[in-house]
């Protein structure tokens, strides 16, 4: 797939990207979804491509440069059958937030959270396991 380097795959580098991962969801617990919604969503998105970077890592890829985080969510959705087409879009939703929040100062009203939090922490979940199988499977 093009935008993606072949590397040598690495878990000890991934159980430390799950590990900050792990962290990450810690540090989401806090934040009060309320008052600091945009700063919620950044996380969660940022944990989610953390953890798809660790799977892909694990299967001796990794991407960097312009469109690196569109490339890991066409990755997983090209290899990993197990991930519906609704989380693809919901994947690609919160990238697409997550770049107007950096790059634009856009603010998510809480009501996106409250619509959504269900989704995204199932979907990080589902995530986490794909990665925590291929770090600790022999």
């Amino acid at each position: 797939m093009e935008g993606l380097i072949r590397v040598t795959p690495d878990k000890e580098k991934a159980k430390s990207i799950i590990k900050m991962a792990r962290i990450t969801l810690e540090l989401i617990k806090t934040i009060d979804m309320n008052k600091f919604p945009s700063n919620a969503v950044k996380e969660y998105y940022d944990t989610a491509r953390e953890l798809i970077s660790a799977v892909a890592l694990l299967d001796g890829l990794k991407t960097q440069g312009e469109g690196a985080h569109k490339k890991l969510i066409e990755y997983l959705k090209s290899n990993y059958d197990e991930f519906q087409e609704h989380e693809i879009i919901l994947l690609e939703e919160l990238r697409t937030i997550r770049n107007k929040i950096a790059y634009d100062g856009f603010f998510v009203k809480p009501d996106y959270l409250n619509r959504n939090k269900e989704s995204i922490e199932s979907l990080i979940e589902k995530l986490q396991k794909l990665a925590e199988k291929g770090v600790f499977s022999q």
